[in-house]
């Protein structure tokens, strides 16, 4: 059994089937690719997974259990965490304040322990103020830790919505289009970043993309979609030589330059 298990998975808004039939057997420490054009319900799926949509048929399975119908934080407590395709960050909090925000998930002081201000509270607040500043400084962002998150650069505006999401603790990490608006060398340092977290925090990643040298170059194995439905899977080889993810998508063969 995988670490992630999607069994048939259906989502209807009304009549428009968004998500038809989507399986997935995915194992502790891959890397995957989901790729697809825009509709075609990538990002579905990442909202299914996550709790945002209730699916309308269908199992998902962490660990064995089910998470059909937990909210978006139980499903992040149990370790699935995600970016956005448009960044969601506090924008008006401090870069040290949106990583701290994913830490309070695992907190244990109470209510009347904020109000009073106890030792417990103190001590567990200086602990996740720590914590936070380690995450930063993995991404070199540590010296910008009191600045608004709004007034970074859009690049480290990405690094800083994948460090808060690290900070919730996931096994899983469902990154959604993190290289769009980014320039060349920027996707460059992104790869080598998902690589080293993937490494450094056990991850397991699936990554929603449509910047093909980045998903050929980086996935062990990728998924494509069209319409809802699951087309072709397999290694990047198989996946450049299928003819109708060639013809439909990439419109030619893409290289696996590093």
């Amino acid at each position: 059994m995988g670490i992630l298990e999607v069994r048939n998975l259906t989502k209807l808004f009304g009549g428009l089937k968004a998500v038809s039939d989507y399986s997935l057997n995915l194992n502790k420490g891959e890397l995957i690719g989901i790729i697809g054009p825009n509709g075609a319900g990538k990002t579905t799926i990442f909202n299914l997974l996550t709790g945002v949509y209730p699916p309308t048929s269908g199992e998902i399975l962490l660990e064995g259990k089910s998470i059909i119908g937990l909210r978006p934080d139980q499903i992040v407590q149990r370790g699935i965490s995600r970016t956005f395709q448009n960044i969601r960050l506090f924008k008006e909090l401090s870069v040290i304040q949106n990583v701290k925000i994913a830490h309070h998930l695992h907190t244990k002081y109470t209510f009347w322990d904020t109000i009073l201000s106890t030792p417990s509270f103190l001590r567990e607040e200086e602990e996740l103020e720590r914590q936070a500043l380690e995450y930063l400084k993995i991404f070199d962002m540590d010296k910008d830790k009191d600045k608004i998150a709004s007034s970074l650069p859009y690049g480290n505006q990405r690094k800083l919505e994948i460090a808060r999401a690290l900070a919730s603790n996931p096994k899983i990490l469902l990154l959604d289009e993190p290289a769009a608006g980014m320039n060349p060398n920027e996707v460059t340092e992104l790869v080598k970043l998902i690589k080293m977290i993937r490494e450094r925090f056990d991850l397991t990643i699936i990554l929603i993309e449509h910047q093909m040298s980045l998903v050929m170059n980086i996935c062990e194995r990728i998924q494509v979609l069209d319409s809802g439905e699951l087309i072709a899977e397999g290694i990047p080889e198989e996946i450049q030589s299928n003819q109708r993810v060639i013809e439909a998508y990439l419109g030619k063969r893409v290289g696996r330059n590093a």
